[in-house]
């Protein structure tokens, strides 16, 4: 039987792989009526492939009839990145023991950044983010100091497309936005106030390897009512930094194909 425009033509995999990436956007519990919808697949397919997916452990039944991911596929999951996370982790934990703030180091990844390691602190500011996360570069910090240092062409399309607004306070005039950029660069680093949630504040600045080249970033995130005490963070953050550029430069390849080694496997 032919299959829907969306459903024709795709492999077995390619379909798993779509029903898996629906909770990646939101993480359930799902019903199947809504992988169906999201995935443009029709039911009975939606229901034999959960099915399997079910019985091999990758996603889990609730006593609703809703799925959500299951433990198997969790486990696995938690092996990704764990090499990269491992080198930087040393260096983020010293920095959170100075701080005693919420800290993190992201990498590129298109036009988001992935949260590789981040450790909490005990103020209160919202948790957008955890490991593994994805946000988009523009309403952060971290995004931000990434996005400021990639070639003209990259920064000139990331500001044609729309920006998506995350709070009230989200630059999304990209004349704005591109003046905030190039000081950035002047600076040297990004700070952000309340673009990403209200409630909270952040700092960041990039990482570069040994070509000079910004590969990552890390950041701290501090509760709104604090954001005049940001710039204090600038030496630790910047100490960090180098340490992070001295590891990456005795890594035993290139950084960029390092770090793709060391985050994707």
């Amino acid at each position: 039987m032919a299959g829907t425009p969306r459903e024709a033509g795709r492999t077995t995999a390619s379909r798993i792989l779509a029903i898996l990436e629906v909770f990646e956007e939101d993480p359930g519990p799902l019903a199947l009526s809504d992988i169906a919808a999201t995935t443009g697949m029709p039911l009975t397919t939606v229901y034999r492939l959960v099915g399997e997916l079910e019985q091999w452990g990758a996603l889990l039944r609730g006593p609703d009839g809703r799925y959500q991911i299951g433990i198997r596929l969790w486990a696995i999951g938690q092996n990704a990145g764990l090499r990269l996370r491992d080198i930087v982790h040393p260096p983020l934990q010293d920095l959170f023991d100075l701080t005693h703030e919420t800290v993190h180091f992201v990498v590129r990844r298109g036009t988001e950044v992935i949260y590789v390691d981040r450790i909490y602190g005990s103020r209160r500011v919202p948790r957008l983010a955890r490991v593994g996360s994805r946000l988009p570069l523009h309403p952060t910090a971290v995004g931000k100091v990434m996005l400021a240092y990639q070639d003209p062409w990259f920064r000139e399309t990331y500001l044609a497309h729309s920006l998506e607004r995350r709070s009230r306070f989200t630059i999304t005039e990209p004349a704005r936005l591109a003046r905030e950029l190039d000081t950035i660069r002047e600076q040297g680093f990004a700070k952000t106030q309340e673009e990403m949630a209200l409630g909270s504040c952040s700092i960041a600045i990039p990482v570069r390897a040994p070509n000079d080249e910004v590969v990552a970033a890390i950041g701290v995130v501090l509760p709104s009512s604090r954001s005049a005490d940001m710039a204090r963070f600038l030496p630790p953050l910047r100490g960090t930094g180098a340490r992070l550029e001295r590891v990456f430069k005795a890594l035993p390849q290139p950084v960029e194909q390092a770090i793709r080694t060391f985050w994707l496997g």
